[in-house]
């Protein structure tokens, strides 16, 4: 059980989680395991991380948007088709075992990072796409929107990496898409965990209201400092997650 001086812990956590994942994403490195840390147990973690979490992909969307980094036309395709997915892998996720991810993923993380290293001019300049935008939304909306919904760890980079390949997005603009995009699957796992019953909502709002204010300091520090300031922490967030994927697979 929750305990009242674990709020402002629950604030803070949702703070720091807002900043990181509004810059490069990974939060749940922060999140999910404060919440096992008060006494949720796993199916209500991962509920309440999504309520947490939606606050603060909407709250980063927004200030986007209102920079103009997102055109919010360009996003409703995609919204559509991530909510889709992500709704589908709920429910799959609900009948099948999502363990087999967990030895791939870390391997296409580190792939991720070492390729983002090794090519530093990726995401400085927009380029031209090599994906027509339509598949494209279509494609990776249902595919990694599927993901999040399913199984969940490195969506954010997944959509990053997508944008910058796939449609030649420099990194800022990639990193405001995909919080867009973020917050469509958020928002339909989230339904789907609360017709479960499996969101404490007190932890999930207080750890939200602190995700707004993150996210709003993390967003327009990106509009301000572009892609000088995403890369370092992109790159550090990537092998973190890929540690702790890794670490969950094989360690244990």
């Amino acid at each position: 059980m929750v305990q009242h001086w674990h709020f402002p812990v629950l604030f803070a956590t949702g703070l720091v989680a807002g900043f990181v994942d509004s810059i490069a994403g990974g939060g749940g490195l922060i999140t999910i395991p404060v919440l096992l840390s008060v006494g949720l147990g796993p199916q209500e973690t991962l509920g309440t991380n999504k309520l947490q979490a939606t606050f603060g992909s909407g709250s980063a969307s927004w200030h986007y948007a209102a920079a103009r980094t997102v055109p919010i036309r360009d996003c409703v395709r995609g919204f559509l088709f991530s909510l889709l997915g992500a709704g589908f892998g709920a429910l799959v996720v609900q009948q099948l075992d999502p363990s087999f991810l967990r030895g791939a993923i870390p391997f296409l993380l580190f792939a991720a990072a070492v390729y983002t290293v090794f090519k530093p001019k990726l995401g400085t300049a927009d380029l031209q796409p090599r994906i027509p935008h339509l598949w494209f939304d279509v494609l990776f909306g249902l595919v990694i929107g599927f993901y999040d919904g399913f199984f969940g760890p490195g969506t954010g980079t997944f959509w990053t990496m997508a944008y910058m390949l796939g449609l030649g997005f420099n990194m800022a603009r990639a990193t405001g898409y995909t919080k867009v995009m973020n917050f469509a699957s958020n928002l339909s796992s989230l339904i789907f965990f609360l017709i479960g019953g499996k969101v404490y909502f007190g932890a999930g709002l207080v750890m939200g209201i602190g995700q707004l204010a993150g996210a709003r300091i993390g967003s327009k520090m990106v509009i301000a400092k572009g892609t000088g300031l995403i890369r370092p922490i992109f790159i550090a967030v990537v092998l973190a997650l890929t540690i702790k994927l890794a670490y969950d697979a094989f360690a244990r």
